[in-house]
């Protein structure tokens, strides 16, 4: 169940049993931590969402330390496409910041993420917005994200983390 809120005409706020989520543990065992942005417009995404925490729960490398409320907000880019539900997760994990990626795509894949054009339409967005305070400029991996200042979908969501 989820309880929802209008912040205006075009921002809509829900909560739930796991978003916003702060866990009560801390492994000492993982080293990084990072802040991940999660978001989808196809399908079921709040439902998708809550089957992703379940399976980064099991993974013996990432723990899940919090999460933000969902906020469902118009998309960017390509317009003409639904709106988007995005939120913030935080993670400890013991995997270098390019291998970390890799786990993402992959998370992204399971979830049935296509890449057809930039902007389209999908299942499962996860973006590393932050990676412990490390600055990062390669060609595969960009943190802290180019662009998270500008979003409503990541700054929105980040103002109840704790960071």
């Amino acid at each position: 169940m989820y309880l929802k809120h209008s912040l205006s005409d075009r921002l809509v706020i829900f909560k739930s049993r796991c978003f916003p989520y702060k866990s009560v543990t801390n492994s000492k065992y993982l080293r990084y931590e990072a802040i991940i942005g999660i978001g989808g417009n196809v399908g079921d995404v709040k439902r998708r969402f809550n089957h992703l925490l379940i399976v980064i729960k099991r993974h013996v490398k990432v723990e899940l330390l919090e999460t933000s409320l969902i906020l469902k907000n118009p998309p960017f880019g390509y317009k003409e496409q639904d709106d988007f539900f995005n939120s913030i997760i935080v993670l400890k994990t013991s995997m270098e910041p390019k291998i970390f990626l890799d786990y993402l795509m992959r998370l992204e894949k399971r979830f049935a993420r296509k890449r057809s054009f930039e902007n389209a339409p999908r299942t499962l967005d996860l973006d590393i917005i932050f990676f412990d305070d490390r600055i990062i400029n390669s060609k595969k991996l960009t943190v802290p994200h180019p662009h998270w200042f500008k979003r409503e979908s990541v700054v929105i969501p980040l103002s109840g983390i704790r960071v």
